[in-house]
């Protein structure tokens, strides 16, 4: 498989030595420095682009490889009010775009038994909460993590948003973020009542997991040829 790295930081040196440890390819490796290189991928030289690469170009990034149709798995968070762009480029190409904000395995497990709690908790008399801690370079805030947890418990609860901060009020959900040295990722789901409290905590112990993620699900798309909107819902058959 001929893989290009949109995006050339941790992950994508993560990625690297596990695809090449597995037999891959890598075609370009893509960051500011020679953003331009990304034009002269085709469908020829590059099998998939998998991107991880910043907020800021992300959505230029990814729908530059659609429109010279490279399937794309990305996994940089913080571009999503952008969504709308994306899945129009993808549909107008009759391409595929592969989006998860985590490509762990297990958080995506996680995200399952978030559902579940969530449900369960409804209509119990428990205030709920959320913290994420991770390293000191991620650049958005809330983690893409946290907002994909935060989804179902809103819906569950019918609270009206979250907000990145503590919150006594009774209609938001407050997700405080902590960013401290070398820490991959860690998300902490807590419902606290004056009897007892119960906590959910899923903890990275580094990237190889969520490299694993990325480069299964890139050799899921090559090999099946699947094609269209992807998430993870589709990868795992959660």
């Amino acid at each position: 498989m001929k893989i290009a790295l949109i995006g050339y930081g941790k992950m994508g040196i993560a990625i690297e030595e596990m695809a090449i440890q597995s037999g891959h390819y890598i075609s370009f490796k893509i960051d500011k420095s020679n953003s331009e290189q990304i034009k002269e991928l085709s469908a020829e030289n590059t099998d998939i682009a998998i991107e991880f690469s910043d907020p800021s170009s992300a959505v230029e990034n990814i729908v530059s490889c659609l429109n010279n149709g490279i399937p794309v798995v990305s996994g940089t968070t913080g571009w999503l009010e952008h969504w709308d762009k994306v899945e129009t480029e993808c549909k107008r190409n009759k391409g595929t775009f592969f989006y998860a904000s985590n490509y762990s395995i297990g958080v995506n497990l996680f995200f399952k038994l978030n559902e579940y709690l969530a449900q369960l908790m409804k209509n119990q008399e428990y205030k709920v909460s959320m913290e994420e801690i991770h390293h000191t370079e991620k650049k958005d805030s809330p983690s893409g993590t946290a907002i994909t947890l935060a989804k179902p418990i809103l819906e569950a609860r019918g609270l009206n948003e979250w907000i990145n901060n503590k919150t006594d009020n009774p209609n938001q959900l407050g997700i405080v973020s902590k960013r401290e040295p070398g820490v991959p990722g860690t998300h902490t789901i807590t419902y606290s009542s004056e009897i007892d409290e119960i906590q959910m905590t899923h903890t990275a112990y580094g990237r190889k997991g969520f490299a694993k993620g990325a480069l299964s699900v890139a050799e899921w798309i090559v090999t099946t040829k699947t094609g269209g909107m992807l998430s993870m819902q589709d990868f795992l058959k959660l």
